[in-house]
């Protein structure tokens, strides 16, 4: 074998800049950060025909992003949703002493309807004993 070629039978490596990089797959956590901190709608409608007579019609339409990304836009319906947030236990506290107030105000009208009927039945007697 002749020595001058050069070659000595280690094995050959690549220049790390010559092999092509593939994009590396992303993760669960990374999609979700780009799309909340982006946001995403997804529109779409569903129609339901019989010989042409449209039945039902529904329109669909999703929008994903943060909360912080939502005020942005101004939507903020979650904040002002009693059943969403902690005003929940305000209203329910409130219905509870409104309805305890028209309970005390029924049984003081049915009262003054007890009154009244009293003198109703009192002013015959009257008007003979005045008579």
């Amino acid at each position: 074998m002749s020595q001058g070629s050069g070659w000595s039978g280690a094995s050959r490596r690549r220049d790390p800049s010559l092999v092509p990089s593939r994009p590396e797959p992303a993760n669960l956590a990374d999609i979700l950060e780009r799309v909340l901190d982006k946001g995403i709608v997804i529109a779409g409608d569903i129609r339901i025909n019989l010989l042409d007579i449209e039945l039902l019609t529904i329109k669909i339409r999703l929008l994903v992003a943060s909360v912080d990304r939502a005020r942005e836009m101004g939507i903020d319906w979650w904040e002002h949703d009693p059943t969403l947030s902690s005003g929940q236990r305000d209203v329910i506290e409130e219905n509870r002493r409104l309805r305890h107030r028209i309970g005390e105000l029924e049984a003081a009208d049915r009262g003054n309807e007890a009154d009244e009927a009293d003198e109703e039945a009192d002013r015959p007697r009257d008007e003979e004993q005045e008579r």
